[in-house]
């Protein structure tokens, strides 16, 4: 057991799956999935190409991880707010704001997979749309529960609703810098108000 933390460790104290996804997510933001071998991710993560086999499998398997880490602490997120004892519109607009925050926290991870989700074979790629149309359904039902509650607008269907907030957040990595007028807590409150504008009766 020792022995096995002492190779998952090794090196600077950084787990080696950790420092394959951090080597990748950088080098992948820089030139691209297709122009990254797996020699220049081995060599930016200090490990071998024995390493990354061990824990990935392949480089696709890690652009499909890039995303997949951030889709999980979403889905996780998402689901602590839609069982939280709170009034559906505070759950829902919290949900709301905490999907732009964590999509702004890991802007490259999702703005490489969206860049490059094509490089994934088909078996991946329909695993991943099965993970997002999960997070989407939860997110969905919460808007539907405000809907029969009366609390929420009957206008717009819930799958358009969810496609206007989600088409927003999928934009940010084209135009949100942290540098610039509004902090990430800004935006996400703003998207949030702009989604329970949209449902108001």
């Amino acid at each position: 057991m020792a022995k096995a933390t002492a190779r998952t460790m090794e090196g600077n104290g950084v787990p080696v799956p950790q420092r394959l996804l951090a080597a990748a997510t950088r080098l992948f933001a820089e030139r691209g999935y297709d122009r990254t071998s797996v020699q220049e991710i081995v060599e930016a993560a200090g490990v071998t190409k024995g390493a990354l086999y061990h824990y990935f499998g392949s480089k696709e398997d890690l652009l499909h991880e890039v995303y997949a880490r951030v889709l999980r602490l979403q889905q996780e997120r998402l689901d602590a707010f839609a069982n939280a004892d709170e009034p559906v519109e505070k759950r829902l607009r919290d949900a709301a704001a905490d999907v732009v925050v964590t999509t702004i926290e890991n802007l490259d991870d999702a703005s490489i997979f969206f860049r490059s989700m094509h490089h994934l074979s088909p078996e991946k790629n329909k695993q991943v749309r099965v993970e997002r149309r999960r997070y989407h359904e939860r997110f969905r039902a919460l808007i539907e529960e405000g809907q029969r509650a009366g609390v929420f607008s009957l206008a717009s269907p819930a799958d358009l609703v969810v496609d206007y907030h989600f088409g927003s957040i999928h934009h940010l990595s084209t135009w949100y810098r942290p540098d610039g007028p509004l902090t990430k807590q800004e935006v996400a409150g703003h998207l949030a108000d702009l989604l329970l504008r949209a449902l108001r009766p």
